[in-house]
């Protein structure tokens, strides 16, 4: 396999800001262009949220979280606690301007934007993520047997439908299943499933951290560098930028990129951009391999999770709890998700669980920000992806290297602009 040369000692260095799949495969993308790059993080590689996502390929998913139907469900599911979607109620008065942002998200007039934006970068991110995993060697961790999108009612399916038609437009392929057809997709379900909408399309990994990890491993060998650190900071005063960690040292830079996932509006305010970015606080349980014959990954839209075949065990989590990033986990939650998965698996071994909680990064507008900072042009974003930064991260490190090189860019980049809000 050809290899991209390893920069050269004079090659702009680029400060990536985040060890997450966004940080890792941009840090990829720049090392092959030939600049030399250094990742921050306060823990690892791919340690954090990246490492217990749902590890799901989600080309399909283009409708924005505020258009899938979850004001009509709001108030059903607000009044369970462990319900799909759960804020605390001593968090309510500091999420309420979000949540008025989310709202308007929602309205028509802004639907056919958003679906546009996030289709262009979803047809970007498949393309992307081929080449990356064919020049990283990480190919063998990809899985391509489709998901399975299931419905307890005939009423749930036609709620579907406006959704599914909006895909036809973008070239998405499925195809809804019942009876004997849904039973061959998933053995052993439980016949509350009525139907169900298989998309042969949908990938996953073998596993996110493994992949993060590995991708890292690439970028390493093209003479990337880690140094673990809690970065404070981001200047822009005098030549160039410059990240300011945690006891006062100063590393200047050609170049920053701030991907530090749900961290990342701190430091952009800093810079004057306010960016009203939320903490979607997401859990699962991953049991061990052999609990289910899981053949694909089955979403349960109605619930908010999902369960996914691993190579590491087979993991159920989803759901969104609004909370920052501050209270401490509610693994109730993860118990609530497991429990429903026993009712509609039945046979399901729940023994042996590892229980996990990350922070989504979430926009009102579930479109990510990539663009410019306003004070600087050598000051960069990525972050924000929601559900979707594995999926999105090798569009968005593709995106970042063109900002980095100012070439002209694949998609347009006005609807990710940091300066929307």
């Amino acid at each position: 396999m050809n290899q991209p040369s390893a920069p050269r000692p004079s090659s702009p260095h680029v400060g990536i800001v985040g060890g997450g799949i966004v940080g890792i495969a941009a840090a990829a993308c720049l090392a092959e262009a030939g600049f030399s790059v250094t990742v921050f993080d306060r823990t690892g590689i791919c340690e954090e949220t990246s490492s217990g996502n749902a590890g799901a390929f989600a080309f399909s998913d283009v409708l924005p979280l505020a258009q899938k139907g979850m004001m009509r469900h709001l108030p059903r599911w607000l009044a369970d606690p462990l319900g799909p979607l759960s804020i605390p109620p001593a968090y309510l008065p500091t999420l309420l301007p979000w949540l008025w942002r989310f709202w308007r998200a929602g309205a028509p007039s802004r639907y056919e934007a958003a679906l546009s934006a996030q289709a262009a970068l979803m047809q970007l991110a498949e393309r992307e993520w081929a080449g990356l995993m064919q020049r990283s060697g990480t190919l063998p961790m990809l899985r391509e047997e489709g998901s399975l999108e299931l419905y307890e009612s005939e009423a749930e399916f036609r709620a579907a439908l406006p959704g599914w038609a909006a895909r036809d437009r973008f070239g998405i392929t499925y195809r809804h299943v019942e009876g004997a057809e849904l039973a061959g997709l998933q053995p052993g379900l439980s016949p509350r499933f009525v139907k169900a909408t298989f998309v042969p399309g949908w990938k996953t990994v073998a596993d996110p951290k493994l992949l993060g990890k590995a991708l890292w491993a690439h970028a390493e060998r093209l003479g990337a560098r880690f140094e673990n650190g809690l970065v404070e900071g981001v200047e822009t005063v005098g030549e160039g930028p410059a990240i300011l960690l945690r006891g006062g040292e100063r590393r200047a830079f050609s170049k920053v990129l701030i991907a530090a996932g749900a961290w990342s509006h701190r430091l952009a305010a800093g810079l004057g951009d306010r960016i009203p970015l939320e903490t979607e606080r997401g859990y699962n349980t991953t049991l061990p391999p052999g609990a289910f014959d899981v053949r694909r990954q089955i979403v349960f839209p109605a619930h908010g999770f999902v369960i996914t075949p691993l190579d590491t065990g087979l993991r159920i989590g989803g759901a969104v709890e609004l909370a920052g990033l501050e209270r401490p986990p509610n693994h109730a939650r993860s118990k609530a998700l497991l429990a429903k998965a026993q009712r509609f698996l039945p046979g399901l071994d729940p023994r042996g669980g590892r229980e996990w909680m990350g922070f989504r990064p979430s926009l009102p507008d579930s479109v990510p920000v990539i663009g410019r900072s306003a004070r600087s042009p050598d000051v960069f974003y990525a972050f924000g992806h929601g559900h979707l930064g594995l999926t999105q991260a090798a569009a968005t490190a593709r995106l970042v290297r063109g900002l980095a090189e100012e070439q002209s860019l694949p998609i347009d980049l006005a609807p990710f602009s940091p300066q929307r809000f």
